[in-house]
């Protein structure tokens, strides 16, 4: 297959959806009346919050190091110099998953030069692949995330309903990832070896799309690891993840891939006139002409359709009721007055399904060529 970036623009189509979300702002909120949001919104009713609360009937407290059992009058564990918690309240960040996503295979890759053979290369050239194989892709990893989330509420005996959103959100994330918090550098969050962190000092709105955000990269990556293996008929393991990442972040074109899609579908959970387009923009800042503003829009096409699928994953999880608990969130934490100014970088183009196949194919086929000629640099950040 001999196939180019610019040939994806005959299988562009309009992303009628967008478009309309887009026209439905503009006609709602005019610039001549912006969103009062300087701390509630005038008809959010407080009432209607769901709190997080502890039951009245609580019996006893423990330590969170050791277990140990006290009396509710008792305030510390003074063996381990801790405050005490009542018996079931939970810290949702305490709570451990190392949960991985499984594709299986006939083959099994435990070295560079095996995941990156000249028959694996050929296989990745040919791309015997189709919309149904990526379509069973996606089922796959919604299936996982579900038993995943299921399992931790019910071994942790969560009372889901009683939590707030941004401890609901942690536990959705917690279902494909491990979450972590961060409390130094200037980033919000980051993503890195299957870990999202995020800085705790944020708002909760910004922690809780901090964490979409962040989900998204790990997405893409888990995508296309499941597009690998079950093109190579193989099992995911850290060679293939480390590959998939490679892939991801060796060139501009595939890191405005990933970094467009996240920042789109952190703006499907983020009320209009606060989508933030900051850290694709530093991407194609550093473009510095190398790419024509065509070949960025394929790209963002690309970016846009990979979104619309992850957005699909994550919507069966944040349905309209906890998107509106976002949308409160928001109004209560935010200072600055809405811009709309943002929706002028959303690309309402995506590719139809035989185009995005031919992307992910370009993304791969050149991703598989960088790390047969850089294999050595990939494999020493496994060691």
């Amino acid at each position: 297959m001999v196939f180019g970036l610019n040939d994806l623009s005959g299988y562009s189509e309009i992303d009628e959806v967008k478009i309309q979300l887009i026209e439905d702002v503009f006609r709602s909120f005019p610039q001549t009346e912006m969103l009062k949001c300087n701390g509630l919104d005038p008809d959010f009713d407080i009432s209607e919050a769901k709190p997080c609360f502890l039951s009245d009937k609580l019996k006893v407290k423990h330590c969170p190091k050791c277990g140990r059992e006290y009396s509710m009058s008792e305030n510390v564990c003074l063996e381990c110099l801790v405050l005490l918690r009542a018996s079931d309240e939970i810290d949702i960040m305490d709570i451990e998953s190392d949960f991985h996503f499984v594709f299986k295979g006939k083959n099994t890759y435990d070295d560079f030069n095996g995941l990156l053979s000249s028959e694996n290369m050929l296989k990745i050239n040919e791309f015997n692949f189709t919309i149904d194989d990526f379509s069973q892709v996606l089922h796959d990893i919604k299936s996982q995330a579900f038993k995943n989330f299921d399992q931790m509420v019910k071994s942790n005996k969560i009372d889901f309903d009683s939590l707030d959103i941004l401890d609901k959100i942690i536990i959705f994330t917690k279902s494909f990832a491990k979450v972590e918090y961060k409390s130094s550098g200037g980033q919000l969050g980051y993503f890195e070896r299957n870990t999202i962190f995020v800085d705790d000092r944020q708002t909760k709105s910004l922690q809780i799309t901090t964490l979409i955000h962040e989900l998204s990269h790990f997405l893409i990556q888990e995508i296309l690891i499941g597009v690998i293996c079950r093109i190579l008929n193989c099992s995911a393991n850290s060679f293939v993840e480390y590959l998939t990442a490679s892939i991801l972040s060796y060139s501009s074109f595939t890191q405005l891939i990933d970094e467009y899609a996240a920042h789109n579908v952190e703006g499907r959970f983020t009320i209009f006139g606060f989508q933030d387009y900051s850290s694709y923009k530093q991407i194609e800042k550093s473009l510095d002409g190398h790419m024509t503003h065509d070949e960025i829009e394929i790209t963002k096409s690309i970016g846009n359709t990979f979104a619309i699928n992850i957005k699909d994953i994550l919507e069966s999880l944040i349905d309209k009721d906890l998107r509106k608990d976002i949308k409160d969130q928001f109004m209560r934490d935010c200072l600055d007055r809405p811009n709309y100014s943002a929706l002028s970088m959303e690309n309402c183009q995506m590719l139809n399904d035989e185009g995005f196949m031919k992307a992910i194919w370009l993304i791969l086929n050149e991703g598989f060529e960088f790390a047969s000629s850089n294999a050595d640099k990939i494999l020493s950040q496994i060691k």
